[in-house]
């Protein structure tokens, strides 16, 4: 089974690159962020006829998420992060699909930091962190994934010294990663390529994808279910080539029947 995660960056502006990437791609699942969609603009029409059922939580010009599967059922849990019923951003979706429990998330960004953008991407990862806990002790296979805007160490980050002061690499940051993973959590890339250079997202400016500055900062986080069927992962870094696409690229990994 192949499970993919997308920050699309704006799901009906970058169509046309997403049906060609799942095309080409042809994952089962797959996890989508920022679609910057309301709910009623969701292209469903379009990603059925690419063969995928879908659910999503959509919101006016910011956030959404949503979760594929192609000739999978899939059953919707729920669309909100426990523990803040004043939280309206639409930043996760949580399904069960072929028996694998399935979180999507897009983590604020959090900068200005310090700030109150920055209180409010640690009030959540706490959240975050709460929940999966909860996930955990249900013993059942579980995949949290989607845009985590978080580089967990320096191999994470080209140039980590111009980053020390970012929301995405402070260390408060990366203390609450390290605090998630911590719980008895795989990092998916991280276990097959412990010590290689990999990146998700590349800036628009600077010729980042050219040069190859980048951010890896979308993940897959598996139960200790799924960390024994884990076979391959990687980054299908060439869409973040093409033209009018996403400044970041597909995530994927493989799970073993």
């Amino acid at each position: 089974m192949k499970i993919a995660t997308y920050n699309v960056n704006g799901v009906n502006g970058r169509l046309p690159v997403l049906l060609r990437w799942l095309e080409e791609s042809a994952p089962d699942i797959v996890c989508l962020q920022e679609l910057k969609a309301p709910q009623e603009k969701f292209p469903e029409k379009a990603i059925e006829d690419a063969g995928y059922h879908a659910i999503w939580h959509g919101q006016k010009s910011w956030n959404g998420v949503a979760i594929l599967s192609k000739g999978l059922d899939i059953t919707e849990k729920s669309r909100v992060l426990p523990g803040d019923p004043e939280d309206s951003h639409s930043r996760y979706i949580e399904a069960a699909v072929n028996g694998i429990h399935i979180g999507c998330l897009y983590l604020p960004n959090g900068n200005p930091a310090p700030g109150p953008k920055f209180d409010y991407k640690l009030r959540w990862f706490e959240r975050l962190t709460r929940h999966a806990a909860g996930l955990l002790a249900s013993d059942s296979p579980v995949i949290l994934t989607g845009d985590f805007n978080v580089m967990p160490t320096e191999l994470d980050v080209y140039k980590p010294e111009r980053w020390v002061d970012d929301a995405l690499f402070r260390p408060e940051t990366r203390a609450a990663f390290k605090e998630l993973v911590e719980q008895g959590w795989t990092d998916a890339i991280r276990k097959l390529y412990p010590d290689e250079k990999i990146y998700t997202f590349w800036d628009y400016f600077r010729n980042a994808y050219g040069r190859d500055a980048g951010l890896r900062i979308d993940h897959f986080l598996l139960s200790p279910h799924l960390d024994k069927r884990l076979i391959a992962a990687g980054v299908d870094r060439h869409v973040r080539g093409w033209e009018k696409t996403s400044d970041h690229a597909p995530v994927w990994i493989e799970l073993a029947d």
